[in-house]
């Protein structure tokens, strides 16, 4: 390691140790920073209170009286936790978060101040709108836009902020966020599988669609991260060959997690748990320092609201251990990459979960209905659903052998699959499988099935485990909701349609169960595509998907295309989830996006490879000059020719990389010039992904060479070796 590599290292363990620990058990403390339902009941009147929990049930309005009470009470806890701002935090286009605080303290007009929070202020904010994405839908210059309460999400306190989570709209009403259009996709999915569920239950009021995230992610030591630029201003490095040894012993996957990582691990929990975000499951996952953090179950609003407060804490904590976190999909490159597993699954207000068996026929029905119409959603929007994850990051991470392929499908498992099977191949009701305990099954009548009877398909991008499906494509640092209201939206399409259906047979005289069985069968044999048990990585399979007519597209530019088909916007507006006009405005904002990441690692990779990379290589290449010229000054011509021929043969091949390197470097350079002129967004983000995206590769394998050439004591980037092995 060189000199300067092992300041850095130095620095970061002159950190001094975090105390970290907390007050009584974790249910003592759990949530003590949010003002829920339990807090709220403290501080209202009972009669207010009942306001709001019609308004989260049933999306009723609530009268300024009742926002005010609300703000009051509100207002008086967070004061008493010692907070002195408030802020509405909202969720740009941006794939973070956004808030703009303001004091409680007003003047009172006597020299003094008087803290206040109203009714208005809590519902309704008009922050400046004008530097947030919105992909043309309102111009630069108007910068109004409105963010409102959302009250289904509590309030929460970080440091002195009283945080507030709302939706973002402009000035004319059109989301600028995430949350509000995911609210109404929740909405959209609750009453259409209401409806299907009234075949089986006429007593369900409300379907609830949850999701548990599995968010990965990587630590390094913060002074070796400062002296990585390509860690810093891309989140992944550009440039480092493979360490002798990374992840191929196998030995990290929950493995023992080192000190240092759990003492953050630790804190990172506390101060989640003290934000209601139940985190349930800590490991090491497969790669060097790379890690996993897993909460229960939360109805899908919320649980995405605590997935981008837990991104956002990790971060802050890490800095208390002389850790960064990254939360890139692909940090690293020859190691595993970091995903965030989307487990989703549909609920009701009497307990039922709609994606598990039951144990009377009714109950198994109904499983197979949702099951067989989540298939169908997913099968008529794939291309849609693959749109929904895809990015400049999380395209180095799919397909890459570690991760599901950038095609969507299925997994099933031996037994569902049975039960579809036979549902489709027989004409009559009198279906018959073996059980997981050897017995027969009358899948007519649906009995009883059972969980857990197959194992799971890691290569499968939505593959259904037990009692949920698991959207395996999600990137590590995506906002759930873009994945989440895609899938909740068309499954609430879907829904309606396969009720539709019912509802004729059933008017032409058709028994209820009967027609759904019939409607069932129909839907299985028109989704069979998407179903898929095998290697999701063969390349056999990605000949059959596309026999099957499943998008197999893999430029991230022309899979943001999906949002725009016929079918897509259909979706959209016939579920109230959003217009064309937002759909376009998004569509604007990824290619966008994607263009400027793109163009960002390639001006990191120019500025590293032209004063770093070649400066360092030309450095040590004159060094050896020097030295073949002193070997003929002390030796014989013949002696100093073999001495030196070792020598020769590196300053030769360095002087290829180095060639190599200036040409690409500058072909890539023009490549960003000329697509820079181009006007339309999609067109530019086409233009960087065939070429310029294409030259980093090439540039960084000599630029790799010359690592395992150049004396290691004047590299000045630390190594994967360093990076990669927490001390």
């Amino acid at each position: 390691m060189s000199t300067l590599r092992f300041r850095v290292v130095e620095k970061a363990f002159e950190k001094k140790a975090v105390e970290v620990h907390a007050s009584g058990k974790a249910s003592e403390f759990f949530a003590s920073k949010v003002f829920n339902r339990e807090k709220m009941f403290r501080y209202v009147s009972v009669k207010t209170f009942a306001k709001v929990e019609e308004s989260i049930e049933k999306g009723t309005p609530l009268d300024s009286q009742t926002a005010d009470e609300i703000a009051a009470g509100m207002k008086k806890w967070a004061l008493e936790m010692g907070a002195t701002h408030y802020t509405h935090w909202f969720h740009p286009l941006t794939e973070g978060t956004a808030e703009k605080h303001d004091a409680f303290a007003d003047p009172d007009g006597k020299g003094g101040v008087i803290e206040k929070f109203s009714g208005k202020l809590l519902t309704q904010q008009e922050p400046d709108a004008s530097s947030f994405p919105s992909g043309g839908i309102r111009n630069t210059f108007e910068a109004r836009g409105y963010t409102a309460w959302d009250p289904s999400s509590p309030a929460f306190i970080v440091d002195d902020t009283l945080c507030i989570p709302t939706i973002f709209i402009s000035y004319t009403g059109e989301s600028l966020d995430y949350k509000l259009p995911l609210l109404k996709a929740l909405e959209a999915v609750n009453k259409a599988a209401v409806d299907v569920c009234h075949y089986f239950d006429p007593n369900v009021k409300k379907v609830y669609a949850y999701l548990g995230w599995e968010q990965e992610y990587f630590l390094v030591d913060e002074g070796l991260y400062a002296a990585r630029p390509d860690l810093l201003l891309t989140g992944r490095t550009l440039m480092g060959h493979e360490s002798s040894k990374n992840q191929q012993l196998e030995d990290h996957y929950f493995g023992a997690i080192p000190t240092r990582v759990l003492e953050f691990m630790k804190e990172f929990e506390i101060e989640s748990w003290k934000l209601g975000i139940p985190l349930k499951t800590r490991h090491n996952e497969v790669a060097p320092n790379q890690f996993e953090a897993a909460p229960v179950f939360e109805e899908c609003n919320l649980s995405n609201d605590h997935n981008l407060m837990a991104m956002a804490l990790m971060r802050n904590v890490a800095r208390n251990h002389g850790f960064r976190v990254l939360l890139h999909e692909k940090p690293f490159k020859g190691i595993n990459g970091s995903g965030k597993h989307n487990n989703w699954s549909l609920g009701t207000d009497t307990g039922a979960l709609l994606m598990a068996p039951g144990k009377t026929p009714e109950e198994n029905l109904r499983f197979v209905t949702f099951v067989v119409n989540v298939l169908k959603a997913v099968y008529k929007h794939n291309a849609l659903l693959k749109a929904s994850i895809a990015s400049a990051s999380n395209a180095h991470r799919l397909g890459a052998n570690e991760a599901p392929p950038a095609i969507v499908s299925s997994f099933l498992g031996t037994q569902v699959s049975e039960v579809l099977d036979y549902l489709e191949k027989t004409d009559t009701n009198e279906i018959y499988i073996s059980g997981k305990q050897g017995f027969k099954l009358d899948i007519g009548r649906v009995p009883e099935l059972f969980l857990d009877n197959t194992d799971r398909n890691r290569t499968s991008p939505f593959a259904f485990t037990g009692n949920r499906f698991e959207f395996r494509a999600v990137g590590s640092e995506a906002n759930c909701a873009a994945g989440m209201l895609v899938l909740n939206a068309a499954v609430a399409e879907q829904l309606k349609d396969f009720k539709k259906e019912v509802d004729a047979k059933i008017a032409a005289g058709k028994d209820k169960f009967a027609a759904i069985v019939e409607v069932l069968r129909k839907d299985i044999k028109e989704s069979k595509a998407i179903h898929f048990d095998g290697n999701g990585y063969s390349e056999a399979w990605k000949v059959e998907a596309a026999k099957r007519g499943l998008d197999i597209e893999s430029s991230v530019p022309l899979m943001i295309d999906a949002y725009l088909y016929p079918s897509s916007v259909k979706l959209f507006e016939s579920t109230g989830v959003m217009t064309e006009k937002e759909l376009e405005a998004r569509n604007e904002v990824k290619w966008e996006t994607y263009t400027k990441k793109i163009q960002i690692e390639a001006r990191v990779l120019g500025d590293l490879t032209m004063n770093h990379i070649i400066p360092i290589a030309t450095r040590y290449q004159s060094s050896l000059i020097d030295n073949v010229y002193k070997l003929r000054d002390l030796y014989p011509a013949d002696k100093a020719s073999k001495m030196s021929f070792h020598n020769l043969e590196i300053i030769e091949e360095i002087s290829t990389h180095i060639s190599f390197i200036k040409e690409k470097t500058d072909e890539m350079i023009e490549a960003r010039k000329v697509a820079n002129h181009i006007e339309s967004e999609r067109e530019k983000a086409i233009a960087y992904h065939d070429t310029v995206f294409p030259l980093f590769d090439e540039i960084r394998y000599h630029v790799d060479k010359l690592e395992l050439l150049v004396d290691d004591e004047i590299w000045t980037l630390p190594k994967y070796r360093e990076l990669l092995f927490i001390r």
